[in-house]
């Protein structure tokens, strides 16, 4: 009943969580189950002899990142803003333990074996470098405002992680990482030609990254011309665009894929969009889209009531999850419909699970925990100002 109530509660009255995000977020794990379990069928039983093996693997990472989901709805925000560097010092600490220990596979080494389950590192040290960065730019505001030495710190840092992922190699992550903390600087006030000049030394120095990479290059050929060598470069590609091709508006029906039988190589991660498409069609494919549009905007809007509340830390890094989750769905979508080169990263909430999903789930839940502070006014949060140093 007290919870029944707290639903019903007048719209001024501060409720426990947001309840329309929970509701978004639920509704795309719910799909990302689904399609886990439509898309993995075949390649499981090939490989393990049980077709529900991918879907019990995503399940149990599902339950993994509740629980860790969980434990970050009862932690402060002011604890993550007090802990950023111990934070940024772990995503540095794993990234260097993946190079010296990790699992390689298919010519990369990304993972760390613990016991039973192995970690891809790069994905915490996302979330760890954006709570380092919404920290450093509440207590360097008006440095990063005023000169070139508060907006270059930053990036310093993130050179550091980026040379240690790209040693991996994961341009993927570099690129998301890079993009967010660009765009998070600019929001903060960093001046328009530094936010420039960093744009094209960025962009330079990806380009210098495809031309002198022979696999790089070949994913930049083959997305320009798939067809070209449809069996060869081009055939993870080709393959994604039959898939879209074959949806048309209602889609073939849930189950009925033919590019999942093994056509197309990570239909159930990387490459789960297309086989969505496939099975549901122009249908299936805008409500997803209008979802995660939804998701963002919810995190977009959140972060601008923390800004509005002088709760600044809250708002930055509100936003960096807003960016980075919009940024990394624009991916994904872009590569599996052959508007972007090939690139190895998840659709937020739906691609089969592994440390993805459960990192994005306790960046929701560090959202929700936002929200929650937010509505109650300062509770357990920074104080009002919010740029302490």
């Amino acid at each position: 009943m007290p919870r029944l109530q707290q639903l019903l509660a007048r719209p001024d009255e501060p409720r426990d969580y947001d309840s329309f995000l929970l509701l978004l977020l639920l509704s795309l794990l719910a799909i990302g189950v689904v399609m886990v379990n439509s898309a993995s069928v075949p390649v499981a039983e090939r490989l393990f002899g049980n077709p529900l093996h991918f879907t019990i693997r995503h399940l149990i990472y599902l339950g993994l990142g509740g629980t860790l989901a969980v434990l970050v709805l009862n932690v402060p925000v002011q604890r993550w803003h007090q802990g950023n560097l111990l934070l940024l010092a772990l995503a540095v600490a794993g990234l260097l333990a993946v190079l010296i220990f990790g699992r390689t596979v298919n010519g990369a080494t990304r993972w760390l074996a613990l016991g039973p389950i192995s970690i891809q590192p790069a994905e915490p040290a996302k979330l760890f470098f954006f709570v380092y960065l919404a920290s450093y730019l509440v207590r360097r505001h008006e440095e990063v405002r005023e000169n070139i030495k508060g907006f270059a710190k930053p990036m310093l840092v993130l050179l550091v992680l980026s040379v240690l992922l790209l040693l991996q190699p994961d341009m993927g992550t570099v690129i998301v990482m890079f993009a967010t903390a660009l765009v998070l600087l600019f929001l903060a006030g960093a001046k328009l030609w530094q936010f420039i000049v960093l744009s094209l030394t960025g962009v330079s120095a990806v380009l210098f990254l495809i031309v002198y990479s022979e696999y790089r290059w070949r994913r930049v050929t083959a997305f320009l011309d798939p067809w070209a060598d449809p069996f060869g470069s081009g055939y993870q590609l080709t393959q994604s665009l039959m898939a879209f091709g074959r949806g048309g508006f209602s889609g073939q029906g849930l189950g009925n894929s033919i590019q999942k039988l093994e056509y197309l190589p990570e239909a159930h991660n990387d490459f789960i969009f297309a086989i969505i498409a496939e099975e549901t069609g122009f249908i299936g494919v805008f409500a997803v889209l209008a979802l995660l549009f939804l998701l963002v905007a919810r995190l977009l809007w959140i972060g601008r009531q923390a800004m509005l509340k002088q709760m600044h830390f809250h708002g930055f890094l509100a936003l960096a999850m807003a960016i980075w989750f919009g940024f990394q769905t624009a991916v994904n979508i872009g590569v599996a419909s052959g508007v972007l080169p090939t690139k190895g990263l998840t659709l937020p909430f739906v691609s089969s699970g592994g440390s993805s999903l459960i990192i994005m789930l306790m960046a929701a839940a560090l959202v929700l925990r936002i929200d929650f502070e937010v509505r109650m006014e300062g509770k357990h949060a920074i104080n009002r100002g919010g740029r302490s140093t």
